[in-house]
C-alpha cells in the first residue's frame, strides 16, 4: 500500500543538505516525489554525491552553494528558486556547526560562528522563504534543534544556547505564521551517528550510551522520518512543537 503523505510534487528547500541528517532528509523527500533543493557551504564533492544518488534513483534534486550566515546570499538564492520553481512548500532549517569547548576557553570567533550559523542561518532562510509562503497562504517549516537545548553537556554552552534559541524561535514563528496557514515545528535529535558527533562519541562512548534508554545511537534516517512527518499532511494540526528523536536521552 502506498501512503499518500501529501508531499508528492511539492518543492522543498533543505539547508545543510550535503551530509548527515540533511542528506537523509533530502533523500527521503526525493523518494516521496518532492522536488528538493538544498544549500551546502563548501563541500562540493559531497553535494554532487547527493545529487547523483537522488537523480540516479529517479528523484529530483539540485544543490545550491550558499553560506546561510549571509542574509543577502540566502535571499538571492531563494528568489532564484522561486523564479525557477514558482514556490517553496517546505523549508527545513538544518544547517549547523559545533565549536565545543569550556566557556573560559572559547574564543569569540567560536561563539560567534555557532550563533551566526545555527540561529542566524535559521533566521535568514526563514525570513527569505516565509514571505513567499505567506503569499501562498500555505507552507511547512521544520527547524533542527538538539537534545542539547534542554540537556546541555560540558563544553556545549555556545551550541546549547544556539539550539535553545531555535526552539524559542520555532514557537514564536508558529504564532506569527499560523493565520497564514503555515506550520512551524522543530525536531530535536539526540546523539546521531554522523560526522558532526564523531568526536564526542569517540571521547565518551560508554558514558553517552548509558544515558540513552535505548542504549544505541540514532541514525540520520531516524531524524529524517520525523522531519518528513512534520512536513506531511499527517501533521496538519501540529504547530509550535518540538519533537525529540533521542532514544530517551536522560541527564544523570
Amino acid at each position: 500500500m502506498v501512503i499518500d503523505s501529501g508531499l508528492q510534487g511539492k518543492v522543498a528547500l533543505v539547508t545543510g543538505g550535503g551530509r548527515g541528517i540533511g542528506r537523509a532528509v533530502v533523500e527521503m523527500f526525493a523518494r516521496d516525489g518532492v522536488d528538493v533543493l538544498f544549500f551546502f557551504l563548501g563541500n562540493t564533492e559531497a553535494a554532487q554525491q547527493v545529487v547523483a544518488a537522488v537523480t540516479g534513483a529517479g528523484g529530483r534534486c539540485e544543490a545550491v552553494q550558499v553560506d546561510v550566515t549571509d542574509a543577502d546570499a540566502v535571499g538571492t538564492a531563494v528568489e532564484q528558486i522561486i523564479d525557477s520553481r514558482g514556490r517553496i512548500d517546505v523549508l527545513v532549517n538544518n544547517a549547523g556547526i559545533v565549536r565545543d569547548n569550556l566557556l573560559g576557553m572559547l574564543d569569540d570567533a567560536d561563539i560567534q560562528a555557532v550563533f551566526d550559523t545555527n540561529i542566524g542561518g535559521t533566521f535568514n532562510a526563514t525570513r527569505a522563504v516565509a514571505r513567499h509562503m505567506i503569499s501562498k497562504r500555505s507552507g511547512r517549516i521544520v527547524n533542527l534543534s538538539s537534545v542539547a537545548a534542554g540537556k546541555g553537556g560540558r563544553g556545549q554552552s555556545n551550541y546549547a544556547a544556539s539550539k535553545g534559541a531555535i526552539e524559542a524561535f520555532t514557537r514564536a514563528m508558529a504564532v506569527e505564521l499560523a493565520s497564514r496557514k503555515i506550520t512551524v515545528n522543530c525536531v530535536a535529535p539526540g546523539v546521531i551517528e554522523t560526522e558532526m558527533s564523531q568526536q564526542v562519541r569517540d571521547l565518551a562512548d560508554e558514558q553517552i550510551r548509558a544515558r540513552i534508554l535505548l542504549r544505541r545511537y540514532g541514525q540520520a534516517e531516524d531524524v529524517a522520518h520525523a522531519v518528513w512527518f512534520l512536513a506531511s499532511r499527517f501533521a496538519d494540526y501540529i504547530t509550535g512543537e518540538v519533537l525529540h528523536v533521542d532514544g530517551g536521552f536522560k541527564m544523570e
